[in-house]
């Protein structure tokens, strides 16, 4: 019996170590990196099997093999990464746990390469413990994983960088991602979310809401080829900031509805300012332009119709021998030198107007300044029987220059007098309102009232008359618009053909 099992014991051995060895023969052959590796109970290391592919990729020479393990090991790893390798192997040892780890190796002709091992660990009876595993060559990965790295990190500058905020719309999922800032552009901190792409629309100020659906509207259904709409956005402070939207879909599903849409918020708040200063600035050069056409027509029609005259009269001076003829040219010229000297008049006002770099404002009481006018106009106003009503307290004031408010009343309620209706008694009402830092004087006829729509362009253009009254020049209402905007105000008229006119002046007090 001992004899028998003394035979099965040897034929048994020597079939495993056949298994073994073809095993063996195997895994060398394995084009993978495999290895075993042993650490002795003294903590020696030595690497019982190492795959061909192991010797190859590391350049293993024949005296490598035979030397000491731990220094050839130390000899392949970069110094940055060895002690790390060693901690790893250590814990795995002390641990016997399995073991991951990635390193970085030199090898001769590759150069620097990035390496994954992986092993199992085992205990064995004499203290010993072995590594069963293999190594990756994740060079190429670690490549692009930097790479990707690279790539977030500029595009993470460059957010950051950018005064650009980013969205993503997941339509389908109705959820939207906002960058930090897009968030900051609405006072909300990185922390906020705002998840839905409504919660942005009820921000946007309902006279762009239209337009701004519109657009992402066009888009969507592929009538144009990107997103853009510039929507005034309500931030969390209450005040609103002008904010450029532009944005694409980039997937949509089969039946071509989007998916989803990205694109980027800018704010334009300033260039929207700068817009408005320049559209004001338009403005005012525009009315520059207005009045200087209107100093072109008095130059060159007004000035050389008086010109062109007193050269005639001088003429027919020169000429004429008959007494009474000399003396009626000499009244003639006298007459249109008057007229020459009327006109440099009123130009000269008017450029004392429009070139007054300061103009003198003081506190002014409104109903001093308006009964000093009614008392200048006392006459005419016995005389044309015209009623007063005046509903301006008594303490109410105006900060404006005195010269000018007394010319603007003088002239309103003197055109008020001259063109009443004669089929009724004329009445001149005076009232104040007030509005934040504005104060609107209205002053109301029952007079003769004109066509607005025919002439509401020319009613304050210098020298436009309108009812051919024998009196009128067409200086007044020039004069009168010139000195309220040279104090920073604004007049405007409401008028209806044979039931009188409104004027309106508008006193900017925080000027």
């Amino acid at each position: 019996m001992e004899t028998y099992l003394n035979s099965n014991s040897n034929s048994t051995s020597k079939s495993l170590e056949v298994t073994n060895n073809f095993y063996k023969k195997l895994l060398f052959q394995s084009p993978d990196l495999i290895f075993q590796m042993t650490i002795s109970q003294n903590g020696t290391f030595f690497f019982p099997f190492l795959s061909k592919s192991v010797i190859t990729h590391f350049n293993i020479t024949v005296e490598e093999l035979s030397s000491d393990t731990f220094t050839v090991i130390k000899s392949k790893i970069i110094p940055e990464d060895f002690k790390s390798f060693t901690q790893s192997v250590n814990e795995s040892k002390n641990d016997l746990k399995a073991w991951f780890h990635e390193f970085r190796a030199i090898l001769p002709q590759k150069g620097l390469r990035w390496f994954k091992g992986v092993a199992g660990v085992e205990l064995e009876a004499d203290g010993a413990i072995h590594f069963f595993g293999k190594i990756t060559d994740i060079t190429e990965h670690k490549r692009q994983e930097l790479k990707l790295k690279l790539s977030e990190q500029r595009f993470q500058f460059a957010m950051e960088a950018s005064s650009e905020g980013i969205w993503d719309y997941n339509v389908k999922a109705n959820k939207v991602f906002y960058s930090s800032q897009s968030m900051k552009m609405l006072e909300f901190s990185e922390e906020d979310t705002i998840d839905t792409i409504e919660k942005w629309d009820d921000r946007v100020h309902p006279s762009d809401k239209e337009k701004y659906l519109v657009d992402i509207q066009m888009h969507i259904d592929n009538n144009t080829p990107y997103y853009e709409n510039s929507q005034r956005v309500l931030t969390l402070s209450g005040e609103y900031k002008w904010i450029l939207s532009r944005g694409k879909v980039i997937e949509r599903d089969s039946k071509d509805k989007p998916l989803r849409i990205i694109g980027t918020h800018t704010d334009i708040s300033t260039q929207k300012d700068k817009e408005e200063e320049l559209i004001r600035s338009l403005e005012i050069i525009g009315e520059q332009n207005s009045r200087l056409l209107n100093f072109a027509h008095i130059v060159s029609h007004n000035m050389r119709s008086h010109a062109a005259n007193i050269k005639m009269l001088l003429n027919f001076i020169d000429e004429e021998e008959d007494e009474e003829s000399l003396k009626e040219s000499k009244l003639h010229l006298r007459s249109t030198s008057n007229a020459l000297t009327e006109t440099i008049d009123h130009l000269k006002e008017l450029v004392e107007i429009q070139t007054e770099l300061i103009h003198k404002r003081v506190r002014l009481n409104l109903n001093v300044y308006l009964k000093k006018t009614l008392d200048i106009l006392g006459e005419e106003i016995v005389k044309n029987k015209v009623i007063i009503h005046n509903s301006i307290s008594s303490e109410e004031t105006i900060s404006f220059n005195p010269a000018y408010l007394e010319s603007i009343l003088l002239n309103l309620v003197s055109n008020a007098i001259k063109y009443s209706s004669p089929d009724r008694v004329p009445v001149i009402s005076f009232s104040l309102s007030t509005k934040q830092a504005q104060k609107t004087l209205s002053v109301r006829d029952n007079g003769l009232g004109l066509n607005l729509h025919l002439y509401g362009d020319k009613l304050f253009g210098m020298y436009k008359t309108f009812h051919y009254n024998k009196d009128a020049r067409g200086i007044g209402l020039f004069i009168t618009k010139n000195q309220i905007e040279a104090m920073g105000g604004t007049i405007d008229a409401e008028s209806e053909v044979g039931k009188g006119t409104t004027f309106n002046i508008i006193f900017n007090e925080e000027v």
